[in-house]
């Protein structure tokens, strides 16, 4: 099979509104909640906490499901996958449009559609991510089929960066609703993949079983969690930290995820000089010295930030495109492609939402024992914001970046400038081969 430039829109499209979603739900949420309702900090991050661990923790038996419907048909997962955008568009409405202001009923109502919200992306997600993985190919075609999707998912990002703040909530509603429809119709006409075996019993813990597998999720949810603090705190941290006013947020998070889509390509070159797992230490690394510029900004200092957004982005871009190379790779060593991808990014997935669960529902009651909350200009209270979004990451960054030197480039051979072998695309060394 030939993979086009048509093939890049039929895939990769659905890539957009998934990842459109994802930034309103983890940045703008807590920050709404508690600026237009009055939720105490305390009461909405144990609730995202609650929610999100819950998402993370079904991920695996949505990835068993995905695998099963794939053994049906690709129509089934189509199916599937169709209802469970209407639950996420309808959702995502519904969570930043509540039909009541009682705190009595406020609080159970986000519970309840956080769960639907959570569980339809996480289900859409698993399945577009897999379907990807079966298409198959040769090293060039894996690569583009996983680039094509990320890029329309920085697309999306960067759209969803900008969207509340310079159209408001309603419209950025419809615009994913739309997204959802146009990604899931030109999905319907991509190449499918090949027919997969049926799933054996017990085969959801299989992923488990593979040393490469293991090794890599701890790399990824100590780097995940490292990412996510920041993530969760860029508001309050603009608005307190630095005391900017609101029309300069849009220009942080759109550059920070320009610069993630610019630094790809150039990344992508590094790798075939040093290879996946080094780059990727490579960017652990800018993502330090970025957040320790940060912890030494004060009041107004919009030049400073945009530097901090520029590099921290272009840090992102690896974490965005490699690991999930890697990821491929450590599949097709185990010999499951075609088989279990579903099972693989089920608790992929799982990673990445106990990650996400961790940083909102740890560092958000954290900051209010501390004294921290929504406007305040206490010194004490605004140093623990500070340990909170700049240094805390850094030292769970370099964390990961030890863990990644131990686990996976002290087992890869070095090797000189040239290009990449078969093996090196999988991962590092002898890690990943097919």
């Amino acid at each position: 099979m030939t993979w086009s430039l048509r093939d890049d829109w039929y895939y990769g499209l659905m890539g957009l509104p998934l990842a459109f979603v994802a930034l309103p739900l983890y940045i703008v949420l807590p920050n709404h909640y508690a600026l237009a309702f009055g939720m105490p900090l305390a009461s909405v991050g144990a609730m995202l906490l609650a929610a999100r661990l819950f998402d993370a923790f079904i991920d695996p038996a949505l990835g068993r499901w995905c695998d099963r419907l794939y053994a049906r048909s690709t129509g089934s997962v189509l199916a599937f996958a169709a209802c469970c955008a209407l639950l996420l568009g309808s959702g995502f409405a519904l969570l930043f449009f509540p039909p009541t202001r009682d705190p009595a009923l406020l609080l159970p109502w986000l519970g309840l559609l956080l769960v639907l919200t959570y569980a339809s992306f996480s289900g859409l997600s698993i399945a577009h991510q897999s379907w990807g993985a079966m298409l198959g190919g040769d090293e060039s075609q894996r690569g583009r089929i996983v680039a094509g999707r990320e890029l329309f998912g920085l697309a999306g990002v960067l759209l969803a960066s900008v969207a509340p703040s310079l159209l408001g909530l309603g419209p950025t509603a419809v615009i994913l609703g739309v997204a959802l429809l146009a990604g899931w119709l030109l999905w319907r006409r991509s190449p499918r993949p090949v027919p997969v075996q049926a799933m054996a019993s017990g085969a959801v813990w299989r992923p488990f079983a593979q040393p490469a597998f293991r090794r890599l999720l701890l790399v990824f949810m100590c780097n995940g969690i490292a990412s996510a603090l920041p993530a969760t705190l860029i508001l309050f941290f603009v608005q307190d930290q630095l005391r900017v006013e609101r029309i300069f947020e849009p220009l942080f998070l759109g550059s920070y995820f320009i610069c993630a889509a610019l630094a790809i390509p150039l990344w992508l070159k590094l790798v075939d000089r040093v290879g996946l797992a080094r780059t990727w230490l490579c960017g652990m690394t800018l993502s330090v010295l970025a957040f320790a510029f940060a912890s030494q900004l004060g009041v107004a200092d919009v030049a400073g930030f945009l530097i901090v957004c520029a590099v921290s982005g272009a840090a992102l871009g690896t974490d965005l495109a490699l690991p999930g190379a890697l990821l491929a790779g450590a599949i097709a060593q185990a010999g499951d492609r075609g088989r279990l991808e579903g099972a693989y990014f089920g608790w992929w997935n799982f990673a990445t939402k106990l990650n996400l669960a961790l940083a909102a529902g740890l560092a958000l009651p954290a900051l209010a024992a501390l004294g921290y909350t929504p406007g305040s200009r206490d010194p004490a209270a605004l140093q623990a914001l500070v340990a909170a979004y700049c240094l805390v990451p850094c030292a769970l960054k370099l964390l990961a970046a030890l863990l990644l030197h131990r686990l996976l480039l002290d087992q890869a051979p070095r090797r000189g400038r040239g290009p990449i072998t078969g093996a090196d695309r999988h991962g590092p060394g002898q890690t990943f081969k097919p």
